[in-house]
């Protein structure tokens, strides 16, 4: 049994805000303090030293196509960022788009034992997994794409009971051994190929009839009654374009009451206010998320520098090519089910509009006042790379580094923005919330993202730094199921995380329509879609830890 004597714990899931405790460890689970005659094997002192549960980033775009398109498009990135062997262990490259091993190792050297593929194509599931099982250190999970695919579009325009949307949707996600359903610009992916170039909430799809909001009713209300832990994963209709926050409000509203979760907000929070028609309407964005319970969202954080933006959404993605930095992209499609594109760019401080990008994301964090209901993402890579979340937490906990830094930005973007008038800095129990319990709960992980009897042994102590970029950039140790795999930021053990999925009840007779429709129109079998149990392991995961649902099924 190993013993860590003497930490400051911050635990929120427990209401534990710093209070100095121990920790015992045994067999990868953290257990009840013992009796006098257990014998402790080992022991670490951690006086003075913060403790908390490894992270959780339950959006970050690291397995898929798309990634592999946005690596292959940019061999600067991956020359510009050489990594040097580390002991003999295997290594990488990548700033953007890092290597699989790279985003592995650069995760735990954070304080990351778990993070979430957000946008996973059913039929792309057998390469998504295999990628994601190729990243060591962090367990993973992700995110089947539906809701412009063919199959459903199909069963919504001819008004299918939604059993039977359900039970598509069950499948789905039994099939690609996913975690939760993300619907990305809803029915848009599908219009764009039949030559639209903008699918608002309530404008019919061209070809099929339906709207955008009828999708997102259909799937939300599929997502709840299978009794799947994280919300609809909704991409909005409209990203970056400015006005687009009426949308996010009418979108909010679509759910009907629902459990959903908007990803990167940030993009989907602007006015047309100013001579430059565009502003900020991060405060009412924010102001409705305070007044909707079932509403939860990640912001999406824009930092300044190079990056690469990979997207689902091909008709954002195809809007914004022209914007590419260097100038190279990329679109494409899967059987015409969904499609993707990577646009590299770079987002300047000097640029009036990626200036008041950079406010508005900070705003919302600052205006939601639920750390429970609000994550810490950037979309990596395209609002930021990953790497720069330390920095993104040092704005959110210290007020005069936040306000230098708006010194720095275009001085106009700067005066558009009500961010200096923010007094709020996140304290460390908020950012355990943020970056640990809150997802951990959205996901459905009971024995992850909190300290308590019986949990993961996924473990991360920092050193106490009033710099807490230096602080959360650098932790002294981070535990993965009890093995001490990271020691001073650099990683000292490399091991395999496990792959989580939910396992929800549906009537298997929808295979019948499923495979008529496969044998007719799609290019592969029905049945090969399926990723077995079995192939989770092959692909490189540790092992497949599955979640059953609560389904509410009639």
């Amino acid at each position: 049994m190993l013993r860590l004597k003497g930490g400051r714990l911050y635990d929120p899931e427990h209401g534990v805000d710093g209070q100095v405790r121990d920790l015992y460890v045994e067999n990868g689970r953290i257990v009840a303090a013992p009796g006098p005659e257990t014998r402790i094997d080992s022991e670490i002192d951690l006086s003075g030293r913060v403790v908390m549960a490894g992270a959780i980033d339950l959006h970050t775009h690291i397995g898929g196509g798309k990634m592999n398109i946005a690596r292959a498009l940019l061999p600067e990135d991956h020359r510009a960022d050489p990594v040097p062997a580390m002991g003999g262990m295997h290594a990488g490259c990548g700033h953007a788009a890092p290597s699989t091993w790279t985003t592995g190792y650069r995760y735990a050297e954070m304080g990351y034992t778990a993070c979430f593929e957000p946008a996973m194509l059913p039929s792309n599931a057998r390469h998504a997994h295999l990628e994601m099982g190729d990243i060591p250190m962090v367990d993973k999970g992700a995110y089947a794409m539906l809701g412009s695919d063919d199959f459903f579009l199909r069963l919504l325009a001819s008004g299918s009971d939604q059993r039977l949307i359900n039970d598509y949707v069950g499948w789905t996600l039994d099939a690609s051994q996913a975690m939760a359903i993300k619907v990305v610009n809803p029915g848009g992916i599908s219009a764009f190929k039949f030559n639209a170039r903008n699918l608002d909430l309530d404008e019919a799809h061209p070809h099929y009839g339906v709207t955008p909001r009828q999708v997102i009713r259909a799937l939300a209300r599929a997502v709840h009654e299978l009794g799947v832990a994280h919300p609809l994963h909704v991409h909005a209709s409209n990203l970056g374009i400015p006005g687009n926050a009426d949308t996010t409000l009418a979108t909010m509203a679509a759910a009907e009451g629902l459990p959903i979760h908007l990803t990167h907000i940030q993009f989907h929070s602007y006015g047309t206010e100013g001579e430059r028609r565009f502003s900020s309407e991060a405060e009412r964005i924010a102001d409705a998320i305070n007044r909707m319970s079932n509403v939860s969202a990640d912001v999406g954080q824009i930092l300044f520098g190079q990056t690469v933006t990979a997207s689902g959404d091909n008709m954002s993605q195809h809007r914004n090519h022209r914007h590419a930095s260097p100038d190279k992209w990329v679109t494409m499609d899967i059987e015409c089910d969904a499609g993707c594109g990577v646009v590299p760019f770079k987002y300047k401080d000097k640029n009036f509009v990626n200036a008041l990008q950079w406010a508005i994301g900070l705003e919302l964090f600052l205006r939601v006042s639920d750390p429970w209901r609000i994550f810490l993402t950037t979309d990596h890579p395209n609002g930021a790379p990953f790497t720069s979340y330390p920095h993104l937490i040092r704005l959110l906990m210290d007020r005069g580094f936040r306000n230098a830094k708006l010194d720095e930005i275009n001085a106009e973007a700067a005066a558009h923005s009500q961010l200096r008038s923010l007094e709020r800095e996140y304290s460390l129990y908020e950012i355990a919330i943020m970056t640990r319990a809150a997802p951990a709960r959205s996901l459905g992980l009971s024995d992850r993202g909190h300290l308590g009897a019986g949990a993961a042994a996924d473990i991360v102590v920092y050193r106490d730094d009033a710099d807490r970029e230096a602080m959360f950039e650098k932790p002294e140790y981070v535990f993965k199921d009890g093995q001490l795999v990271v020691r001073d930021g650099r990683v000292v053990k490399v091991v395999n995380g496990a792959l989580h999925a939910v396992k929800p009840e549906y009537d298997k007779a929808i295979e019948k329509p499923l495979k008529e429709y496969y044998d007719r129109y799609m290019t592969v079998k029905m049945e090969h879609i399926r990723v077995s149990d079995d192939e989770i392991c092959a692909c490189g995961a540790s092992k497949l830890i599955p979640h059953h649902c609560t389904g509410r099924r009639a």
